[in-house]
């Protein structure tokens, strides 16, 4: 039965296992993304390599719809419209182009963020909507269009070879004219649940969960954690004193790009917070941290590219008094944005020149943008600031400002970048050939060095800020852990290292090529390799069994309420394949990165981030031979006519059977 049918299934179809879809994203307003109908879209597959190839699927080709193969370096706004706007196309699969594109390639907004942000007609109105400075120029917004047919990611050149070769068999146009059946085709599957936006699913999802005994829940908010640690220990279920300064030091850890969980991030995310975790431990080996009369608190946000799902929250719950701080805490704000120095080794200050013009704020800015250059002397990497007229870049601190003229500054090289191809080549990661995967995860490369820099440049400004008197040069950021950090987060999850600084139940989160996507399951792999890479730099061994690591609250000395404790898997030994763990205590938390949109049911607010993400019930494509119209037709025909005959076969028999199958009487038996 199953056995033989999944073997002619296998003969008949070819499966694309290395794939990624394009999936439907909503918000207040707007749904965004791709769809497949819901018994998938099937097409004839053409390959368009050059803009003149569009004329046969638009126009020319006898066999429509049409499945593309297309070229990544035509995957554009000009391109991709023309093929919204047509009947003629059922579906795309975009082969990622290799070297990327030398004219870069963003598919999110010029204007990123855009309304979210603190910039508004009430609050300088001449930045709002990035009047004054396009942070995306590259931008083409794709991401934020609806597209009804579905769109494929190929991330494996061999399954793009699988399909070239079917298409230059059986569909390449034979002079001119259409070729000859059968043809090759494909299909695709990604029919998503959600439509119309946010507002909508939501209500669905709610009165589904109100009347069904089993809810059929059609879209799930964006959501994860929020990775926050202090340099001293702070009562993590308290407050903070109102008289007690602390320095926020700020990155995003999450990236996105136009294909669902594809989103490597290395400049627009890992660059910065691999700085902000190296800095994060250069501070903590200084000796007299513990004397600092301000406190400083590391912080890493999930969910900043979809309107600031992190930072609000944190911000929220500041406000409503669920968080050890109070905003009257923030002494200042520190941010790194964007710091891979791809543009020689200038990195700019930018601040917000609305709240400098009360004359306490600029005097504390002015403080800080002195520290801070003062810091990069005598460093590779040197610190601008610039023009007074210029607005904040997108950033979280943005954010914190919309609650509270807060003093800070936001450190970038680079404008906004959301895409597929922000790879670790694109921040210039090279490695020399042959090395194996434990000399790699080791090898300092050029990046890592540069990286180093601006960590050490940070952590010194920092210890100034919260008050060191001390010489700062001892405080130095190690480019060997800055390495493996990249190594991790960029290309190799599954990593010696990684290993060994995990909880042993959390090792399945080690896939192979590292994504930061924000998603709808919580926490993902980045926030939980955060949170134990923070731990492992920052926090300290301590001699306690696993069951006291694990039951803290059954040591009196254990300061439950200033420390989290893990019991980390540990090393390998080296003579053989058993691990030596060792419990961590470090001073590192989570709290919720959820939108507080839902906490507040509402689901059409303009103050806070809105985006979901509609569920799906498969997402799969597979190629293969389609025989042309008519023969489909006179296949069907033959096959009713065979049906109906059999059925009057049956029918006659059955009527006839008393005749047909009547058992003969026996010539010897004598009627009486």
């Amino acid at each position: 039965g199953s056995c033989q049918g999944n073997s002619v299934e296998r003969k008949i179809y070819i499966p694309l296992n290395k794939t990624a879809p394009c999936v439907r994203l909503l918000n207040a307003t707007h749904q965004i993304g791709c769809q497949s109908s819901i018994s998938g879209d099937t097409g004839v597959i053409h390959v368009v390599e050059k803009e003149e190839d569009l004329k046969w699927v638009l126009a020319d080709g006898p066999h429509p719809p049409y499945m593309i193969l297309l070229d990544g370096n035509l995957f554009n706004r000009q391109v991709m419209l023309q093929l919204k706007g047509t009947s003629r196309v059922s579906g795309l699969a975009v082969a990622i182009a290799k070297p990327s594109p030398p004219q870069g390639f963003s598919p999110g907004l010029k204007c990123p963020n855009d309304g979210f942000g603190v910039y508004s007609k009430d609050y300088g109105p001449q930045f709002a909507h990035c009047n004054k400075t396009v942070w995306n120029p590259v931008g083409s917004g794709l991401s934020y269009e609806d597209f009804d047919f579905p769109i494929f990611l190929l991330e494996d050149a061999n399954e793009t070879q699988v399909i070239k070769q079917c298409y230059q068999d059986h569909n390449v146009p034979r002079d001119g004219s259409g070729p000859e059946y059968p043809l090759c085709a494909m299909q695709l599957f990604s029919h998503m649940h959600a439509v119309t936006s946010t507002v909508t699913c939501m209500r669905r999802s709610s009165l589904q969960s109100t009347f069904s005994i089993n809810p059929e829940v059609v879209c799930d908010p964006l959501l994860d954690y929020n990775v926050w640690s202090t340099l001293q220990p702070i009562n993590s279920s308290g407050k903070v004193d109102p008289e007690k300064e602390v320095i926020i030091v700020a990155t995003r850890i999450d990236s996105h790009s136009f294909f669902w969980n594809i989103a490597p991030g290395a400049e627009s995310a890992v660059s910065s917070f691999v700085t902000h975790l190296a800095a994060a431990e250069a501070l903590h080996k200084a000796s007299d941290v513990h004397l600092l009369q301000r406190n400083i608190m590391f912080t890493f946000f999930q969910g900043e590219t979809f309107d600031y799902i992190g930072s609000s929250r944190m911000v929220y719950d500041m406000e409503k008094d669920k968080f050890p701080l109070r905003l009257d805490n923030i002494h200042s704000f520190v941010e790194l944005n964007q710091v891979a120095l791809r543009n020689g080794s200038t990195l700019w200050m930018h601040t917000d020149p609305v709240s400098r013009m009360n004359e306490s704020v600029q005097v504390q800015v002015r403080n800080l943008l002195d520290i801070l250059r003062n810091s990069s002397v005598g460093a590779s990497v040197t610190l601008e600031e610039v023009g007074y007229s210029q607005p904040l870049p997108p950033s979280s601190f943005q954010r914190f400002l919309r609650a509270r003229h807060i003093p800070g500054v936001v450190l970038t090289d680079h404008e906004y970048y959301q895409s597929m191809y922000d790879t670790p080549e694109n921040i210039r990661m090279q490695y020399p050939e042959g090395l194996s995967p434990e000399e790699t995860l080791e090898y300092v490369t050029d990046t890592a060095k540069s990286l180093a820099e601006v960590a050490t440049v940070v952590a010194r400004a920092l210890y100034r800020l919260a008050g060191g008197a001390n010489n700062t040069s001892a405080i130095q950021a190690d480019p060997k852990t800055v390495s493996r950090m990249l190594y991790g987060f960029l290309i190799k999850m599954n990593n010696s290292w990684f290993q060994s600084i995990i909880k042993p139940d959390i090792k399945v989160i080690l896939g192979d090529v590292p994504q930061h996507y924000v998603a709808v399951s919580s926490p993902v792999n980045t926030t939980y390799l955060v949170q134990y890479v923070l731990a492992n730099l920052t926090g300290t061994v301590v001699n306690l069994t696993k069951e006291e690591c694990l039951n803290p609250e059954k040591n009196p000395n254990s300061e439950k309420e200033m420390y989290e404790y893990a019991w980390v898997q540990g090393s390998l030994d080296p003579n053989s394949t058993t691990r030596v763990p060792y419990c961590v205590r470090s001073t590192v938390h989570l709290s919720k990165a959820l939108s507080p949109a839902f906490e507040l049911r509402q689901w059409g607010s303009t103050e806070y981030s809105t985006w979901t993400e509609s569920r799906w019930k498969e997402i799969r494509a597979r190629i293969f031979l389609v025989a042309s119209k008519e023969l489909e037709i006179i296949t069907l025909v033959v096959g009713i006519a065979i049906l109906i005959f059999s059925l009057l076969a049956t029918y006659f028999i059955n009527a006839k059977a008393d005749v047909l199958f009547s058992i003969p009487r026996d010539p010897g038996a004598v009627a009486y």
